[in-house]
């Protein structure tokens, strides 16, 4: 036997208005319900996860949510030091030299003490060459862990970092 139960939501009802008007849900004083039978018709995802945006669209770089970094000729910077979620999107290029034991570039994971390389440019030749490389991934940092950025005095890094979602995993909608 099922049950029956009103549901509360204006952001329900404002995406039932939009997807189903000719149901009735332009009228003032209706009101949703559900059941404990289960029976899917509508996907209402977005509506339920409080967001209005598909969720493709909340991962996009805008003005307000990205940060850019730009490290040549030995640098080390920390990219982020935030919780939560972050997608890191960018290229990598430098000058290798013959037999080159460390990257000419590397993204690497820190959590105090220890450092986790996620992406490193490196190419082990018996000449010297240019090379090039794109990236784009998503991390999750925890409190205390940093993501840091590396080049050596031949490498370059452009990168693009935007917090995806918090650490709880709310999205974060461009702004």
């Amino acid at each position: 036997m099922s049950q029956e139960f009103v549901i509360k939501s204006t952001a329900l009802e404002d995406k039932i208005n939009q997807l189903l008007p000719s149901q009735g849900g332009a009228q003032a004083g209706v009101d949703l319900s559900a059941s404990s039978m289960i029976v899917p018709i509508v996907n209402l995802t977005e509506a339920a996860e409080g967001s209005s945006l598909r969720q493709d669209l909340q991962t996009a770089f805008s003005h307000n949510v990205t940060t850019a970094h730009n490290l040549t000729n030995a640098t080390t910077t920390t990219l982020v030091n935030t919780t939560g979620y972050f997608r890191v999107f960018g290229t990598a290029s430098g000058y290798e030299l013959p037999s080159a034991t460390d990257p000419v570039c590397q993204i690497r994971l820190n959590d105090g003490t220890t450092n986790k390389i996620v992406y490193a440019l490196q190419l082990n030749t018996t000449t010297a060459q240019v090379i090039f490389g794109n990236f784009d991934f998503n991390v999750f940092l925890s409190a205390g862990d940093s993501l840091v950025g590396q080049t050596l005095a031949n490498g370059s890094l452009r990168i693009a970092t935007r917090q995806l979602a918090d650490i709880s995993g709310n999205l974060t909608n461009p702004t």
